[in-house]
């Protein structure tokens, strides 16, 4: 079952357990190719020990990416990978305020929406394959208050984190 959430600015949001967002490459990683190497991500994923955040534009963007041809999605296909991430997330309603941090301007219109949704969501990571996405966490003009990793350094942090 979906879980949604109202987050505004002025509200302090526990970081316990992690916030996370994926890039839809990742979700794509997760839920239709089902990689090995992200197995403890996954299961992170379904027994809650993150949260992970989607809003109406990153769910938008998963239904139209699961419709590109090389993912050889019929629409029942289509629907089942949409329907198990949107069972793993947690939907933000929130959008981020002129009172929050300036984020960085990713090079790829259409990855700013993680990079808002990270913010809005109060998350602690933006897990993304995306060169130009993962380029941003060494912004030093408009830094962001959330890492921003790949899925294999995101792993070794949750590992961490969870351990502490």
């Amino acid at each position: 079952m979906e879980r949604t959430e109202l987050v505004t600015s002025d509200i302090a949001v526990t970081t316990a357990p992690p916030r996370l967002v994926l890039d839809t490459n990742v979700v794509m990683d997760l839920f239709h190719f089902a990689a090995p190497a992200l197995a403890p991500l996954m299961a992170a994923l379904e027994s809650g020990a993150v949260i992970c955040l989607a809003n109406d534009q990153t769910l938008a963007e998963l239904a139209r990416v699961t419709g590109y041809r090389q993912f050889k999605l019929d629409p029942r296909g289509r629907q089942r990978v949409f329907d198990a991430y949107r069972a793993c997330v947690t939907r933000v309603t929130a959008t981020i305020t002129p009172n929050m941090r300036p984020l960085p301007k990713c090079r790829d219109p259409d990855d700013q929406m993680f990079l808002e949704l990270a913010l809005a969501g109060h998350a602690n990571m933006l897990i993304s394959r995306d060169n130009l996405v993962l380029k941003l966490a060494q912004a030093r003009n408009r830094p962001c208050p959330f890492a921003i990793l790949p899925p294999e350094q995101a792993m070794q942090r949750l590992l961490e984190w969870h351990q502490a």
